[in-house]
């Protein structure tokens, strides 16, 4: 497939792609690098397109799990996706007072955890650290860190249910 018939074949759909991932990214300029990044795949596969029976349909995939993917990044980086124009960022005494509580049972709760669970539950979510930089600092495999931080999040989720049911069940 040559250049001319590549575009021919895609130019049809590309405004579709760009509307769909401005929809999901809000950015003009994030949907128009969206747009570039599925036309780049696109051309990179374009000996095998004709395999496709719908190329716009995969197109349109491709476009959507793309802006996912970079949804998925900005959430990890802590960016916030939404505004929050529409709303009342004060919060009332009752929710802080909540919050001040359930902080300090997860506190208390995470003594009672064997000593390699809190370390690497400390490590994790709260300083940040990376498993890789975890496994090392603790002389573990990563996969062991892994397991370790999942049974301590179990442990402590399923005690702050009893906590927030008052050990009703």
């Amino acid at each position: 497939m040559n250049q001319i018939e590549f575009l021919q074949l895609t130019t049809p759909f590309k405004d579709k792609i760009f509307r769909l991932a401005k929809r999901l990214l809000v950015s003009t300029e994030e949907a128009e690098d969206a747009t570039q990044e599925v036309y780049v795949k696109l051309w990179c596969k374009e000996g095998s397109l004709e395999k496709y029976n719908n190329v716009e349909a995969f197109a349109m995939t491709m476009t959507k799990n793309y802006c996912l993917d970079q949804l998925k990044s900005k959430r990890s980086d802590n960016q916030k996706l939404t505004h929050d124009n529409y709303s009342d960022g004060a919060r009332g005494l009752a929710d802080k007072s909540e919050d001040r509580d359930s902080l300090h049972w997860v506190e208390k709760l995470m003594q009672q955890l064997p000593e390699q669970q809190r370390i690497v539950i400390q490590m994790r979510d709260i300083e940040g650290y990376e498993f890789a930089a975890i496994a090392k600092v603790m002389e573990m495999n990563e996969t062991a860190i892994r397991v370790a931080l999942s049974r301590a999040r179990k442990t402590l989720r399923e005690a702050m249910i009893k906590v927030h049911n008052y050990g009703i069940e």
